[in-house]
């Protein structure tokens, strides 16, 4: 009499197979959360840094020209004003860059230059977005000082979860 062989798999061998593919499935769902929560922050810092670097730009162009700068003492919402002038085919020009802060909402705002000059040039542009300026967080936040003839200004951009802060040092240019 042939002895009948049976086919399939035990309970402990289910058990085992259950839970190695619950680990794997765990495992998976893991890297897939820490690679989107990696390409949002990535992303959060890829908005933020643009911003900082234009500023800094365009804060570090005007300071090569001004002939003046203030820092201190200006109105809560002004952050740096810089005057020079202009001498072509004999006239002078006189120009003034205000950068000041608009729409904050708990620190965070625009970074806008209006440039005047008496030539007839009155533009206001958007220099940057996302700026943390609260002069009441000195150590965090988006600031201008200057020590004749250097001007330092530090900016930090919040957006998400990103925290971008350079730091930009601007010495007037020689006139040649």
């Amino acid at each position: 009499m042939k002895q009948k062989v049976e086919k399939g798999f035990t309970l402990i061998e289910m058990a085992v197979a259950i839970a190695v593919l619950a680990m794997i499935a765990l495992a998976a769902t893991a890297v897939t959360f820490q690679a989107l929560k990696a390409t949002g922050q990535s992303n959060d810092r890829m908005t933020a840094i643009p911003q900082v670097q234009n500023a800094g730009y365009w804060v570090s162009r005007d300071a090569q020209m001004a002939e003046s700068i203030f820092v201190d003492n200006l109105q809560p919402s002004k952050f740096i004003i810089l005057n020079w002038k202009d001498y072509e085919n004999g006239d002078t020009t006189y120009h003034s860059v205000t950068y000041f802060f608009e729409d904050l909402s708990d620190g965070i705002g625009k970074l806008k230059r209006n440039h005047w000059s008496s030539a007839g040039a009155d533009e206001e542009t958007l220099i940057a977005q996302h700026i943390y300026y609260d002069p009441g967080d000195s150590d965090n936040t988006s600031i201008a000082t200057y020590n004749s003839p250097e001007l330092t200004v530090r900016l930090r951009a919040l957006f998400g979860d990103a925290s971008v802060t350079r730091e930009y040092k601007a010495v007037r240019r020689p006139n040649l």
